[in-house]
């Protein structure tokens, strides 16, 4: 009898063998050589500082001047008008500048100033790099999130996550290499998670916070030995129906997702089962008896899934209605703040507390800041910005405890260090090992990339 086998009974065979002597290396390199359903870890172009992604996106456009970037001058000057816009060119007129009514104070051994909308996150401040002098280019929602998601506020292209699937592969075959936690659909829809022109298996596999996170997660009841016929029969039809069929990438992609899910059917009620975790750990997150939906819930799941090696991992606070739009009166942004405050603390904490935080990368951002003046005469809220906002990196390979680039005394004009989105863009795939200008698909006759034809890795924030 013949002893020769094919790569895809090889790699089929061993790959949980390899990932048990701890060899991911060679199964990427035996991936790489032909059609295998296992994707393994790419190597990165150069080392990196961080292996794994953690993005919260806090939907609304929170206030730049009311959280993170404190202008006392906003405060002395409240009430009087200033040139100013809205949504649309005939908006242009003066309206009042609003004072913010958040206390700020000077938090850590580093001093950063963070406003009482956050006092838990003021426990991790020296792990915090704030970044004020984020600028976008559309300034309503939908646009403005696809840009944050995507690198594209017009054209819907393949999402960071996706890209970087795309680019390093998978830390676990038996999950997803990007998962996003979202109870509501954010602006824009799914099309923040899609993997666009990009092998399909790269696309954000959605968890919706709740009794069952994954649906149709438990296999029907049948004899062990039919079962594994039965998938053993289909495998053979799948692969005998893509062999006759060598240019169906969306095929091929299909077939992976079953391998995928199969993994997830083994690996995934672990997860989200959090009665192993101690009363303690859920009281620092809060997550109370009973709860599988609370934005807590969600942070801890998050953290379980790191351990567990997805490579992305996005939160996405609230959807499109009932967020952070504070168009009103931005005390509204306090229960947005409550809901979030404690649980990402934690999640910090937690991350550091296991020796996670030194490889994983934390991003906590939005998709534009908030106008320094009223939205509308002697309103109580502000209006979109796209001039100036800010975002917050922690972990591997940042600057804690720092503050990059500096708006002027109202938060309206950056006039230090101003960071595009495709900047911000182009450091994170820096700091996961990746050289943004690097990372290309072809398609539609041209080479397609995250950062389009800009960006800079912002290197005065890295560690």
């Amino acid at each position: 009898m013949s002893t020769r086998h094919s790569r895809r009974t090889f790699l089929a065979a061993g790959c949980g063998a390899g990932w048990a002597f701890g060899r991911p290396g060679l199964w990427a390199q035996a991936a790489a050589l032909g059609d295998a359903q296992f994707l393994g870890p790419r190597p990165s172009r150069f080392r990196p500082k961080a292996t794994q992604l953690v993005m919260v996106f806090l939907t609304g456009g929170f206030s730049h001047v009311d959280t993170f970037d404190p202008k006392p001058e906003l405060r002395k000057r409240h009430g009087q008008p200033i040139p100013a816009f809205g949504l649309r060119p005939d908006e242009a007129k003066p309206l009042p500048l609003l004072g913010s009514r958040f206390e700020f104070q000077p938090s850590g051994r580093s001093g950063l100033p963070i406003s009482d909308l956050f006092v838990r996150l003021r426990e991790v401040a020296d792990e915090l790099c704030v970044i004020r002098s984020l600028h976008t280019d559309i300034v309503e929602h939908f646009q403005a999130t696809l840009a944050m998601h995507t690198g594209s506020a017009t054209v819907p292209l393949p999402s960071l996550g996706a890209w970087l699937g795309y680019g390093l592969g998978t830390l676990n075959a038996n999950l997803p290499a990007y998962v996003v936690l979202a109870e509501h659909l954010p602006y824009a829809g799914a099309q923040v998670w899609d993997c666009g022109f990009l092998p399909g298996e790269h696309q954000g596999v959605r968890i919706i916070p709740g009794d069952r996170p994954v649906a149709d997660l438990d296999p029907a009841p049948r004899p062990a030995a039919l079962r594994d016929l039965e998938t053993m029969l289909r495998r053979r039809l799948d692969e005998a129906h893509a062999a006759d069929r060598p240019d169906a990438s969306d095929l091929r992609a299909r077939l992976r997702s079953f391998e995928i899910a199969r993994g997830m059917m083994r690996e995934a009620p672990e997860v989200f089962d959090l009665s192993h975790e101690s009363d303690a750990v859920h009281a620092r997150y809060g997550v109370g008896a009973g709860d599988r939906k609370s934005f807590a819930w969600q942070c801890l799941v998050a953290r379980r899934l790191v351990e567990r090696g997805v490579r992305v991992v996005e939160l996405i606070d609230t959807g499109s209605h009932d967020n952070w739009d504070s168009h009103g009166d931005m005390e509204g942004h306090r229960p947005k703040a409550r809901r979030v405050d404690q649980a990402l603390t934690a999640l910090l904490q937690d991350l550091r507390q296991r020796g996670l935080l030194d490889s994983t990368l934390v991003a906590i951002c939005t998709e534009f800041g908030r106008t320094p003046w009223s939205d509308g005469g002697n309103g109580k809220g502000r209006n979109h910005y796209a001039k100036a906002f800010t975002s917050l990196l922690a972990g591997a390979g940042v600057r804690g405890g720092t503050a990059y680039g500096q708006t002027d005394e109202f938060g309206a004009e950056i006039v230090k260090d101003p960071c595009h989105v495709h900047d911000y863009h182009a450091t994170l795939l820096h700091l996961m090992g990746i050289d943004h200008e690097q990372l290309t698909y072809r398609y539609g006759g041209r080479d397609f990339r995250l950062t389009d034809l800009a960006g800079r890795v912002v290197r005065e924030i890295l560690s």
